[in-house]
């Protein structure tokens, strides 16, 4: 075991069986519109990851490979029914715009094998041991799975999902109502609402004019020096690449940690919660080191952190029953984000950048907000947009050495529901390496349930390496102790 946190074991995974699994029930093929929320994602995948050490019932029998397979099969089958969104294919309408084609076309699952034990995976280093061998890479459809037998007997369950079908939330609930397929005939999970009408725009269109500093349309971006800006052909996906790669780590940050974080950035007797502690911590670090190497004073340093919608819109209807939200599966996301000088950022004392990022959350925070951005995006299309921080358009002489991260809130991943019916997960994941300069980060509760965070970071390689050497204490990467698997 090295000190990155893993064995650095190179290993070859060997694909088994693939075939596409879908509704057994007919479905009467339709169209499914996407949501102007929706419309405000390129084209991204986004993974997660569930690592099983032995699976075994309660009646403590050892399940072998194959009935665990079938297990998942049986159950995706049925779940599809409900999910039936995810069993479909995205493809462009008339105006050039995406649409979800709900056809039963399926799910391609995949079988496949390492010789690798659990305690061996270089879990710190997901570019090298998740990225496209655990997790798989989504050729067609909305949702692709693989299930991973590993030496040891364990098992990893992986899924990638395009991210203009489902958020982080709506993961959650597909991932949940799964397990209950597995074990229960009858999941207690509401099924999922694809009520898309609930996102539609108000008339007469009728927005703040800060959503044009939060939102940008592809049409108004222009390739900043020294990159190249990649736009497909309808104008939906945009990449900026430079030479700072960006790397994916997984790192272990403690309660205890969080806590004397919180204590700092509410020094001066303000509510900071945990996420806007350590996010106000994570932006200095990262603001720092940008300074390093730059001194310029006019350098500029961005945080933003993804908000979800569902509660800001949950209302009471006309028969006193709520709307749907809660069980709505779709993006229904902002991402309001904080612009500061670098300087600003590494000298002012914790509290007040913690002040700064709970100030632009609680902004987006709001129903009023929600809907003004189903607005702004309808008033713009059929152009598509993104928001400002995933593609940092800025101008010559701010480009240099500034820095950009996005902080996702992992907190209601469900770690103690993953139980198909032989334990809980020793570790579960995000995996999302997207195709934005702007950094990544998602916190997500520990598999042990004692407070701990398990912290996926995809951030530029210089940033990582200050990280590294300047908050050792407080990002631990993540080693098989952490999980209890040795």
């Amino acid at each position: 075991m090295d000190a990155d946190g893993g064995a650095g074991r190179e290993y070859v995974v060997k694909s088994g069986k693939r075939e596409v699994v879908a509704a057994p029930l007919p479905m009467q093929e339709h169209w499914l519109p996407l949501s102007n929320l929706d419309l405000l994602l390129p084209p991204l995948d986004v993974g997660v990851f569930f690592c099983y050490a032995n699976p075994t019932t309660t009646a403590s029998q050892r399940l072998g490979y194959g009935s665990v397979v079938g297990v998942l099969k049986a159950a995706l089958t049925q779940a599809l029914v409900s999910y039936y969104a995810l069993a479909g294919e995205v493809v462009q309408n008339s105006a050039g715009e995406p649409e979800l084609l709900c056809n039963n076309r399926g799910v391609d699952f995949i079988e496949a094998f390492v010789d690798v034990e659990l305690r061996h995976l270089n879990l710190y280093n997901p570019d090298d041991t998740v990225e496209g061998k655990l997790v798989p890479t989504k050729k067609r459809g909305v949702l692709a799975v693989q299930v991973t037998e590993l030496k040891c007997g364990g098992i990893v369950v992986a899924c990638m999902f395009d991210h203009r079908i489902a958020d982080a939330y709506s993961v959650n609930m597909f991932m949940v109502f799964w397990v209950q397929t597995a074990r229960t005939a009858a999941p207690i999970s509401l099924p999922p609402s694809f009520c898309h009408s609930l996102l539609n725009p108000r008339h007469p269109l009728c927005f703040d004019p800060s959503l044009d500093c939060m939102y940008i349309p592809v049409s108004a971006l222009y390739p900043p020096p020294n990159h190249k800006l990649q736009v497909d052909e309808q104008c939906e996906t945009v990449t900026l690449r430079d030479n700072d790669r960006l790397l994916s780590h997984l790192y272990y940050v403690t309660a205890a940690k969080l806590s004397e974080l919180q204590q700092s950035a509410c020094s001066n007797g303000s509510n900071s919660t945990k996420l806007e502690s350590f996010s106000a911590f994570l932006w200095r670090m990262v603001a720092k080191s940008s300074v390093v190497d730059n001194d310029d004073n006019k350098t500029m340093s961005r945080m933003g952190i993804m908000v979800d919608g569902r509660c800001r819109l949950m209302s009471q209807g006309k028969d006193n029953k709520p709307t749907p939200m809660s069980s709505y599966f779709g993006n229904v996301l902002s991402v309001p984000f904080g612009e500061k000088r670098v300087r600003e950022v590494v000298e002012k004392p914790l509290s007040w950048v913690a002040d700064v990022v709970h100030e632009f959350v609680e902004r987006a925070a709001t129903k009023e907000h929600f809907l003004d951005l189903v607005d702004w995006v309808e008033e713009h299309q059929p152009v598509p947009a993104l928001a400002r921080i995933f593609c940092k358009p800025v101008i010559e002489e701010e480009e240099d050495g500034s820095t950009a991260l996005v902080v996702s809130f992992g907190q209601r991943f469900p770690v103690i529901e993953m139980d198909f019916g032989w334990g809980k997960p020793v570790l579960e994941s995000y995996h999302f390496p997207w195709g934005s300069k702007a950094g990544y980060v998602m916190p997500m509760p520990s598999p042990l349930s004692n407070g701990d965070w398990v912290v996926y970071l995809h951030l530029p390689r210089s940033e990582v390496a200050f990280i590294k050497s300047h908050a050792p204490t407080v990002f631990r990467p993540l080693i098989p102790h952490h999980l209890n698997l040795l």
